[in-house]
């Protein structure tokens, strides 16, 4: 997508960038329900309702309720930021320091032709430091602020990453959002902070992306097969939507946390089970007499 270089002090690691995400959104087009042809939309002025050709449509800027400034092309390339293809990192800090909510997209940084190690020393460096490089870099015309950080996956597959980051004033503060409670008046009694911690511990496991599936968008595209290939659809019975009362505090907590106990049980059970099917079939034990058994023979021979 890019090569440049990262670039600190006096040191340079040319870099080439790739997308390291790749969204897997649905995506449908508008339809005419009388005959299934594709709706094409138009550029309609809203004065004269007349169809607009792009070449006469220009940029604006709304500076008040229904008015605007217009802005050309030529005007603005005035205020584009000097492409320098760096990464020009400022400050090195804690990975700890960066809420989640500042970070945009991720790409990964692979070295390009001769920059390999120059590329792993860094890499190392920060791994072994913990540190994250904020930095800026132009692409397509736009200055980003950015995280050079490193990524492990396992296996001996560390690289380099850059997360392009949102600017401090694109990050709401918690201010602006109503409702948000107050910790002090709502303290949680020491029983009930025991229980939720206690809940929290039994659910505690590690992070598996892979595990976690996006079951609309599996359920909507078999249904579009289906569809496809002429076959009925069933429908499903809705489910009630959660949220709306209020519960008893205590019971939820209690209820959920001898749920998650039981299933805790049952899946060492079925564990164990599985463990001893596993196990090669050993020399079957002599069978003994049971107790009934026992007791009959003991009858018969005080008979005797």
């Amino acid at each position: 997508m890019w090569t440049g270089a990262i670039r600190f002090g006096l040191v340079n690691v040319p870099v080439k960038l790739f997308s390291a995400t790749a969204q897997q959104e649905l995506s449908f087009h508008m339809l005419h329900d009388k005959d299934g042809g594709r709706i094409r939309q138009k550029r309609v002025c809203a004065v004269d309702g007349e169809e607009v050709p792009f070449e006469h449509v220009v940029k604006g800027y709304e500076v008040h309720k229904g008015q605007y400034v217009e802005i050309s092309p030529e005007e603005l390339a005035r205020y584009h930021p000097k492409a320098t293809q760096a990464i020009d990192i400022e400050d090195f800090v804690d990975l700890e320091e960066i809420d989640p909510i500042f970070y945009d997209r991720t790409y990964y940084l692979a070295p390009d032709r001769g920059a390999g190690k120059a590329y792993v020393l860094l890499l190392s460096a920060m791994l072994e430091m913990g540190k994250v490089g904020i930095a800026k870099v132009v692409m397509r015309t736009k200055q980003y602020l950015c995280a050079v950080r490193p990524i492990r996956e396992g296996k001996g597959l560390d690289a380099l990453a850059l997360s392009t980051l949102l600017y401090a004033d694109e990050v709401r503060s918690l201010k602006e959002v109503e409702a948000v409670p107050d910790d002090q008046e709502l303290a949680p009694k020491p029983r009930e902070l025991e229980m939720a911690k206690s809940l929290i511990d039994s659910l505690a496991a590690e992070f598996e992306p892979g595990k976690y599936k996006d079951e609309y968008r599996t359920q909507v595209l078999e249904m579009i097969e289906k569809k496809a290939k002429g076959q009925a659809l069933v429908g499903e019975p809705e489910e009630e939507a959660p949220g709306g009362k209020v519960v008893d505090l205590m019971a939820a907590l209690e209820a959920s946390l001898k749920e998650a106990k039981g299933g805790e049980r049952r899946f060492r059970a079925q564990a164990a089970k599985e463990s001893r099917a596993q196990k090669p079939a050993g020399r079957k034990p002599a069978k003994t007499a049971s107790k009934p058994e026992s007791k009959r023979a003991a009858k018969k021979s005080a008979g005797k």
